[in-house]
């Protein structure tokens, strides 16, 4: 491949050098304009550089990127930044793209409070009917009570209210008895009409403290695969075919060493379909090595669902591919993913020649610091972001030198083995898959 050298990296074998890179990377259900990933990168990389002792910059890339994006409509489909680094001995040039979903994400959270509380009784419906949750505590109790702190938090909030309306109107009943000796309905009905607005109001209140308690977000998160039991909306899928076509363009393009697509959280999923639909249609002829990992996953979530088939096949035919290297990185530290569960076994789609993922911890209590563990230990939500951020303890993940390093992602894991403590047995009880 043009570009590419050989060199001996640790253990003397001959393995390909990275001097060009291109990373698109899929967030997870996240509302939030693709900047904060462009920061977060900036801040965490120059902490790792400062602990890990290399060198490495990043720039903001601006107008429509050099695969053809641009602006359309109130979305851009993506948006980069460029990384120069010294890694390991070696000058390294890697583009970012976010691939931008968060507009259907923001779409999808565009519901009224008695909206909310309708998907809380659709979606716990959906997941306790189908066994769907059952099998889900079998895997990791950790995320399935985040998927139900939404469902405790809501209706903690629903109760706090009724309990204002019930106080108010009692209140106002009492001081009608005792001021006018009656309790007359034409009295008592304005005490319940202010009742009525104070509830009102302190249920909107918990609505706008939401960056707090996290309870409408959630609520969101899990419902938007719940409302059709597993299967992706219109709108998902289009925007899948575009990733997989914007991905294209690139590995057409043939100007890089390695291709390496990051889904975080959710966004693992979204990567696994559209890796899977980028090579069924067909890879170009000597591509760049291409890469995919995935962090902090929640695929079961999903694939559990009973119309779940597109992404249990996805999942199914990705496991055997020779075309990629797939490492899927969690740590049990991270209360939000389903840590060290292979997604494509417990989904029960592995297929004979199942090659990938390869399973791997992150380990946080032994790559953070026993003071900065004590730090984050209780801020799940911070700890699922782990994955992107610095570890003042590096083991063999470091995301800036997967990202920005001179090995591909192929090259740095060859030879590892798996982490012992996962779970890799079926677990689900749907396991159909969508034809052709």
């Amino acid at each position: 491949m043009d570009g590419t050298e050989r060199q001996n990296i640790d253990n003397g074998a001959e393995e390909p050098v990275v001097r060009t890179r291109r990373v698109f990377y899929i967030p997870g259900y996240d509302p939030i304009h693709p900047r904060r990933y462009r920061e977060l990168y900036r801040k965490e990389a120059r902490a790792q550089a400062e602990i890990s002792g290399y060198e490495i910059a990043l720039q903001a890339q601006n107008g429509a990127d050099k695969s053809g994006t641009a602006k359309s409509g109130r979305a851009r489909r993506s948006y980069g930044w460029r990384v120069s680094s010294r890694i390991e001995g070696v000058e390294v040039r890697s583009d970012f793209s976010v691939l931008v979903w968060s507009d259907i994400v923001r779409d999808s959270m565009d519901a009224s409070i008695v909206g909310t509380y309708l998907q809380l009784l659709r979606t716990v419906w959906v997941y306790v009917a189908s066994g769907a949750l059952a099998r889900l505590v079998r895997l990791r109790k950790g995320p399935v009570i985040a998927a139900l702190y939404p469902v405790g938090m809501l209706l903690l909030q629903a109760a706090l209210a009724v309990l204002m309306f019930w106080g108010i109107s009692a209140g106002w009943q009492t001081l009608l008895q005792q001021q006018l000796g009656t309790q007359s309905w034409l009295f008592v009905v304005p005490g319940w009409l202010v009742a009525a607005a104070a509830s009102c109001v302190l249920l909107q209140w918990f609505k706008k403290q939401d960056g707090r308690f996290f309870a409408y977000y959630l609520m969101h998160d899990y419902a938007y695969s719940a409302d059709s039991k597993g299967e992706n909306s219109v709108a998902l899928e289009a925007r899948i075919a575009a990733f997989r076509a914007q991905i294209q363009v690139c590995l057409e393009a043939n100007d890089v060493d390695e291709v390496l697509i990051v889904g975080h959280s959710s966004g693992a999923h979204v990567g696994v379909s559209v890796l899977a639909d980028l090579i069924r249609e067909g890879l170009p002829h000597e591509p760049p090595t291409l890469g995919f990992l995935t962090l902090g996953q929640v695929v079961p979530m999903v694939s559990f669902l009973p119309r779940a088939e597109r992404l249990r096949a996805d999942l199914r035919y990705l496991a055997a591919r020779d075309e990629i290297t797939w490492v899927d990185v969690s740590a049990p530290g991270d209360g939000c993913a389903f840590a060290l569960c292979d997604p494509v076994s417990v989904s029960g789609v592995a297929p004979d020649n199942k090659r990938w993922p390869l399973v791997i911890s992150a380990a946080f209590t032994q790559t953070l610091s026993p003071a900065r563990w004590k730090s984050l230990r209780w801020r799940f939500f911070r700890l699922h972001f782990q994955y992107l951020c610095a570890f003042d303890r590096p083991g063999d993940y470091d995301y800036f030198r997967i990202t920005a390093g001179a090995r591909t992602l192929r090259a740095r894991y060859n030879g590892r083995k798996p982490s012992r403590s996962r779970i890799d047995v079926a677990v689900s009880k749907y396991t159909s898959v969508a034809k052709g």
